[in-house]
């Protein structure tokens, strides 16, 4: 039984922006201002996005290579070795998967600020549950479900930005003079964040009605989120006192407050809701295709690859992403430890990148003649530039946030533990299962040697 092909363009750009496009993108947006002066944040946040673009055209030539829903392992097993692809994909999908915990926490103050009576956990376990339903019941409906939230969270976004924008009389102060160069180093470090998980839709490759598709909405997603993140930040911070956005864990809400009063609160809530619930839809659709693939290769167990009878979607590994979602934002809500989430995510995700570039190398060295739907023009010059680029932001990121590097290492340790150890064991328990069913059946003889009847 394999997966439907059901998925378009406008799908892919959606689930692409909607993996991005979260409560903690605020979040991370105000620390890339906090970084800079004056109205500059928005130069940050496009050469994080031109970079961005950079490891996007590295993810389509990949997929264009290997379109799979093993995604990233496929490419770097391929490119380097299996070890390696196991413990860098399993940490990244870890990581994707405790943004969720980031994009709780975010939520759980937007929802307490306007609505105290009720338990911000309400909310969250309501959502989370929604999305997995949508998602048990089939990829066309959650799909449907990530296009009609993550548009209509652009639309409001942009619109947003233009009233600030209009109150300002469409004048910003010193928007070229960023300040100090390591200043500007480290807000682009940080802004990567905001496009977290943008290629985890590599894993849709076998979910859409051309492969070709991924690479176009990669692009896409990563080119309108870098105008409206740029728009949006200029817009809060220069409406908004960027110490009251700072202190705040919610500086969206300290942002609409000060625009609009309370027509803007709500609204603001109603943009966070949307936000959030895009996040988690787009996160279990993309990463329960990741458990697939790797439980269908014998990589993780294979409960984990059973797919729906009914509606083809891979139910044991949905339901898993959300148990892991759900620990991981009660936890993070009791710890408060917001932002050690959005450093460990902006490294991980630059140490990705960065092996992107240099898999689209490797794999162009070791199969030249090999067939791509998609190819990078201009040499090496751009995957180079990826890996040089992300190798810098990454060590940056662990620099200003030594916790940031000890988590890395603790996961990459569990990891490759669990590759050494876990994952043989497995492959050969499946070795076992498939001599045993290709072992032909012996009818029983009598005492003369012939078959009984």
């Amino acid at each position: 039984m394999n997966l439907k092909r059901v998925l378009t363009l406008r799908t892919i750009v959606a689930t692409s922006a909607g993996l991005t496009l979260a409560c903690s993108s605020f979040v991370a947006a105000v620390q890339v201002a906090g970084f800079l002066a004056g109205d500059s944040s928005w130069l940050a946040i496009l050469i994080g996005g031109m970079l961005c673009l950079a490891g996007a055209a590295c993810f389509s030539e990949l997929n264009g290579r290997l379109p799979s829903a093993a995604g990233i392992r496929l490419y770097f097993s391929r490119a380097f070795n299996d070890r390696t692809a196991l413990v860098v994909s399993l940490l990244y999908m870890l990581v994707v998967m405790s943004v969720v915990g980031t994009e709780s926490y975010v939520l759980g103050n937007v929802l307490s600020a306007v609505m105290p009576a009720v338990s911000p956990l309400i909310w969250i376990v309501a959502m989370l549950v929604a999305a997995t339903a949508m998602n048990l019941r089939g990829i066309k409906i959650a799909g449907v479900f990530q296009d009609l939230i993550t548009y209509g969270l652009m639309a409001s976004l942009f619109i947003l930005s233009l009233i600030a924008f209009h109150r300002t009389g469409f004048h910003l102060t010193t928007p070229f003079h960023p300040g100090g160069v390591g200043g500007l180093i480290s807000a682009v470090a940080v802004g990567v964040f905001l496009y977290v998980g943008f290629e985890w839709v590599t894993p849709l490759a076998e979910e859409v009605t051309d492969s070709r598709l991924i690479s176009r909405g990669m692009l896409l997603a990563v080119g309108l989120l870098s105008v409206l993140y740029a728009m949006f930040t200029v817009a809060m911070t220069a409406t908004t006192p960027r110490a009251e956005l700072l202190a705040s864990a919610i500086p969206q809400m300290v942002f609409a407050r000060h625009l609009l009063g309370m027509p803007g609160e709500i609204w603001m809530v109603a943009v966070s809701l949307g936000a959030s619930i895009t996040t988690f839809n787009a996160g279990l659709i993309s990463v329960s295709r990741f458990v697939y693939a790797s439980a269908r290769e014998h990589v993780l167990p294979p409960v984990f690859s059973r797919l729906s009878m009914r509606f083809f979607t891979p139910w044991v590994a949905v339901l898993t992403v959300f148990v892991i979602g759900l620990v991981v934002s009660v936890l993070v809500f009791i710890t408060r430890r917001y932002l050690v989430l959005v450093n460990l995510a902006a490294a991980m995700e630059s140490l990705v990148y960065a092996l992107a570039g240099l898999a689209v190398i490797m794999l162009r060295r070791k199969y030249p003649d090999a067939p791509c739907s998609y190819r990078i023009k201009g040499g090496i010059f751009i995957p180079a530039l990826t890996v040089l680029v992300f190798a810098v932001l990454a060590v940056s990121v662990v620099l200003d946030s030594p916790p940031v590097g000890a988590y890395l290492a603790a996961g990459l340790l569990l990891c490759w533990w669990y590759v050494g150890h876990v994952v043989p064991r497995l492959k050969q328990k499946y070795q076992v299962r498939r001599r045993v069913r290709r072992r032909p059946v012996v009818e029983p003889v009598d005492s003369t040697g012939c078959e009984k009847t």
